[in-house]
């Protein structure tokens, strides 16, 4: 298993993001809301995945860049368990959407909830194109 989340692997292009916000879809399960797009890479990475907190929400830098680093931990500890066999290519923005501080625990927990939901979600899609 892998469970680097290396340079490779990190969002980073200013029009990918600024597609995935103006044509991506989004899954919340509180506090986290996954805005996703299917993509092609040239690379060989299958995910691109960026992290952002609102500012408006927490004012203080010190406690953004902690939830941006307990949210990039949770998601570098559990996308080997659900995309380790995917095929498809997304881009992944994981914005944190409450107001409240939080601890790695729950995030952990909401990181997992977050992945089962986009699971069903594109399995859902995926029935309904073919």
């Amino acid at each position: 298993m892998n469970f680097s989340y290396s340079k490779k692997d990190k969002l980073k292009s200013k029009k990918l993001i600024e597609l995935l916000f103006s044509e991506g879809k989004a899954i919340t399960v509180f506090p986290l809301r996954l805005v996703y797009l299917q993509t092609t890479f040239d690379d060989t990475s299958i995910l691109k995945t960026g992290v952002s907190v609102s500012k408006r929400m927490h004012k203080n830098a010190v406690d953004r860049n902690r939830i941006k680093r307990l949210m990039r931990e949770a998601y570098r500890l559990n996308k080997s368990k659900y995309f380790n066999k995917s095929s498809t290519s997304y881009a992944f923005m994981i914005l944190y959407i409450s107001k409240d501080k939080t601890t790695f625990e729950e995030l952990d927990t909401t990181t997992n909830l977050l992945f089962q939901k986009f699971l069903k979600h594109t399995s859902k899609d995926e029935t309904v194109s073919k």
